[in-house]
């Protein structure tokens, strides 16, 4: 089985809720007869017994429900003040339909439709949903300016999925839209003629080169340290946290946490700093992609000496959309591996494959997940479980850094 979440953002670029991708076997395309049923099934079944929580956190999971789900019990799995259920597109609308969306709307469950193309004023279940999805592949803004304006007279909310590019989710928030789907927050803006400035990383260049020397020195590390207050603070700050009788210093708060947690620190440190006016989401796919990127390589013969580098390759994935540069500019200044320059600025080398499969979990992409798991000789059975620890490890860090 296989679960992967796509995050649905506000007009703030605060995460919302997420859409839950998910598939049976590897025989389960795409929601098509009894496959549909049956995945839907699995997730509602997955939602249910791991704990929403543990996989959406405190936001909403957007399911996809075709007709016979839709008539199903198991959507009572899930409490309704977590679950959006989506009527896919190609749901044939009739009395008996119509009943349970009625009966779902009254326990609390909120109604989305999926890929809408059809009449605002006619489409016989638009009374009783709450969101409206449009697909702005599909249905360019341009061409539903009309159906918009009378969903917002109607109070419904409406989002824009597909989002490609920053210039759509400007369009589409000045047109009413509220909610925005698509990978348009992870990209690099970058305007013709200019170049993103880039942040002042000095201090991290220097702490990785030491970390990265033949034999780096905890007393080299903490004068780099000293010499930034609010670094060495919030180093501090978060072993005091996890042992109230250490010594007040820098080099004895460095020895207690360890080099090779401290390293791993020092990339969330540097990925926080980097990413000011960035969506949260943009650090919380980077640990993602990390943490996900060390267990496929943990568990890879091939690969497993690599782990560590593979995580860092994973986390810095997103390095050019949080300083709006290309990726070899972001790449200038930092002490790594040139193996990991090449995956990242050429998507060349033998560190790839774990990150595009990384990149191919995050959108749902189950041929190309199968294609991966067997060119890394991985079992793609275990995929969820990892994909879910590492969201889990994730949710910790962001809390407690």
């Amino acid at each position: 089985m296989y679960i992967a979440r796509q995050p649905i953002f506000d007009k703030k670029k605060d995460v919302y809720g997420y859409e839950l991708l998910f598939r049976n076997s590897t025989t389960s395309m795409a929601y098509t007869g009894t496959s549909a049923e049956s995945s839907t099934a699995v997730v509602l079944g997955g939602l249910f017994e791991l704990g929403v929580e543990k996989i959406v956190g405190n936001k909403k999971a957007f399911v996809n429900f075709n007709y016979n789900s839709l008539l199903s019990n198991s959507i009572e799995l899930v409490d309704p003040s977590t679950l959006i259920i989506e009527v896919l597109e190609d749901v044939e609308v009739d009395k008996r339909l119509i009943r349970r969306l009625e009966s779902l709307h009254k326990e609390g469950y909120r109604i989305a439709l999926d890929d809408f193309v059809h009449s605002i004023k006619d489409f016989k279940i638009v009374p009783v949903a709450d969101i409206i999805k449009y697909d702005l592949i599909a249905t360019p803004l341009n061409t539903i300016r009309d159906e918009v304006r009378e969903a917002l007279n109607r109070k419904k909310v409406l989002l824009a999925e597909k989002v490609e590019t920053e210039e759509e989710f400007i369009e589409a928030r000045k047109m009413g839209f509220h909610l925005f789907q698509g990978y348009f927050f992870s990209k690099p803006v970058i305007v013709a003629g200019l170049k993103g400035k880039k942040p002042d990383i000095t201090i991290y260049r220097r702490i990785l080169n030491e970390l990265h020397s033949e034999d780096p020195s905890f007393r080299v590390l903490s004068e780099i340290l000293e010499t930034d207050v609010s670094v060495a603070y919030r180093l501090l700050n978060i072993v005091s946290k996890k042992d109230d009788n250490i010594q007040k210093g820098v080099k004895s708060a460095l020895i207690k946490m360890g080099l090779s947690d401290f390293e791993r620190w020092v990339h969330i440190m540097m990925l926080q700093d980097l990413s000011v006016n960035k969506p949260n989401e943009l650090i919380r796919i980077a640990l993602i992609r990390s943490k996900f990127g060390e267990l496929v390589s943990n568990n890879c013969g091939i690969l497993y000496p690599r782990a560590s580098e593979i995580s860092l390759m994973c986390l810095f994935s997103v390095l050019d959309a949080m300083l709006d540069l290309t990726m070899e500019e972001a790449m200038n200044d930092l002490s790594i591996s040139d193996d990991i320059k090449d995956a990242l600025i050429k998507g060349e080398g033998a560190l790839v494959p774990v990150l595009k499969l990384a990149e191919a979990y995050e959108q749902g992409q189950w041929t190309e997940i199968d294609i991966l798991s067997k060119q890394l000789q991985i079992d793609s059975n275990r995929l969820v479980g990892w994909y879910m620890d590492s969201i889990n490890w994730t949710d910790k860090i962001m809390l407690g850094a």
